[in-house]
C-alpha cells in the first residue's frame, strides 16, 4: 500500500488533521500532483506531511497549492512531558524530511498550531513569519460580537436594514461576481473557475463548505463569502465585495452571519490573515487574535539560488 493510499484511510479516522491537509482537499486543489510523507511505528502513523508537486522548466518544486492556507507537518498529539515532546518532534520531523523526493525548491506555509520548526532549521531550511487572525472561542456569541470594533458594528446595523442574506449561491454566480468586482478595481482574478468549482463541489460533498451572499431589494449583489470548515476551525477562504456598494456594510453583516452558523459546528474561525495593512486592520476589528505562522523553504538548486539573489538585488 502506498503512502497516499494509507493517508486516504488515515484522514477518515484522524480528526486533528487540519482541513487543508485533508486528502479530499488536496485532490481538489492538486488533482494527482501531490503525495505525502508518513512516519509510522507498529502500524500507527505518528507524523505526516503532504506536499504539492510542480514541474517547471526541468525543476521539481514542492510548493503550496492554490487557495490553500497551510500544509506542513502533522504530529500525533502526545501527553509526554514537554522536553520529551520536543525530542519526539525532532525524530519525527527528521523522518518526514528524509522521505521528501528529490527537489530543487521547497516552500510551504505551516498551520499556526505547529510552533516548532527547529528540526527543519537544523536541516538547512529557512523560515519567514506571517500572520493570520483567529477568533478562538465561538461558544458565547454575545461576547464575540461585543468585541467587534465600532466601525464593524455600525456597518452591521446599516446593512441589516437593507440587505437580504442568502446561503448557497452557485459556484458560477460566486465566481462571476468575484471576477467582476476585481475588474472594477483594475485587478484580475487569481484562480480559474475550474479550480473553484472543484473546491466548491468537494466542500459541499464533505459537508465542509457554503457560500453566503448579501443582496439589496433590487437584487444587487453587494458581497459574498466562501466559507469552509473542519472540526477544529472555519476559514474565510474567499471574500468578494463590490466596490460600488462597499459603504453599505454587507461584508461585515455576512461575517456576523457566518460566525453564527459555524459556531454550531466548529470551535473557531480563521480569517486567513494578510500582510496587506488595510486587510489586516479589517480582520483585527472583528476582535480576532493575531496568530503567527511559518513559511518554511529550502532551495537545493544552485541555479535557483543565483536567480533568487539576482531578483533580490533588483527588487530589494
Amino acid at each position: 500500500m502506498t503512502n497516499k493510499e494509507k493517508y486516504y484511510a488515515f484522514c477518515e479516522i484522524e480528526k486533528t488533521i487540519p482541513l487543508f491537509s485533508q486528502a479530499w482537499w488536496l485532490d481538489a486543489v492538486c488533482a494527482d500532483e501531490w503525495d505525502v510523507c508518513l512516519v509510522e511505528k507498529g502500524g500507527t502513523i505518528y507524523a505526516s506531511m503532504p506536499f504539492h508537486i510542480k514541474k517547471r522548466y526541468g525543476f521539481t518544486i514542492l510548493c503550496q497549492p492554490p487557495l490553500t492556507q497551510n500544509l506542513g507537518p502533522w504530529i500525533k498529539p502526545s501527553t509526554l512531558k514537554y522536553d520529551k515532546i520536543l525530542s519526539q518532534q525532532k525524530v519525527l520531523m527528521e523522518g518526514l524530511i528524509e522521505q521528501l523526493p528529490t527537489y530543487h525548491y521547497f516552500n510551504q506555509n505551516w498551520h499556526y498550531m505547529q510552533t516548532n520548526w527547529l528540526p527543519f532549521y537544523w536541516k538547512g531550511f529557512k523560515q519567514t513569519t506571517y500572520y493570520t487572525y483567529v477568533i478562538e472561542e465561538l461558544i458565547d456569541l454575545e461576547y464575540v460580537f461585543s468585541n467587534f470594533g465600532y466601525a464593524k458594528r455600525k456597518n452591521i446595523n446599516k446593512a441589516e436594514k437593507i440587505i437580504n442574506v442568502v446561503f448557497d449561491i452557485s459556484a458560477e454566480e460566486f465566481y462571476k461576481n468575484h471576477k467582476m468586482t476585481l475588474a472594477k478595481q483594475g485587478l484580475k482574478i487569481s484562480y480559474s473557475f475550474e479550480l473553484f468549482n472543484k473546491i466548491y463541489k468537494a466542500g459541499y460533498e464533505h459537508n465542509s463548505a457554503r457560500t453566503i451572499a448579501g443582496y439589496d431589494s433590487k437584487n444587487n449583489l453587494h458581497a459574498a463569502l466562501f466559507i469552509i470548515w473542519d472540526k477544529l476551525s472555519a476559514y474565510d477562504l474567499i471574500s468578494t465585495i463590490d466596490p460600488d456598494y462597499r459603504v453599505y456594510g454587507a461584508a461585515s453583516l455576512l461575517i456576523k452571519e457566518v460566525i453564527t452558523f459555524v459556531s454550531t459546528i466548529t470551535k473557531k474561525i480563521d480569517f486567513e490573515g494578510s500582510m496587506i495593512e488595510s486587510v489586516e486592520r479589517s480582520f483585527r476589528q472583528f476582535g480576532a487574535i493575531q496568530k503567527p505562522y511559518f513559511n518554511v523553504s529550502k532551495t537545493q538548486s544552485k541555479m535557483l539560488q543565483i536567480a533568487n539573489c539576482i531578483t533580490k538585488s533588483f527588487t530589494g
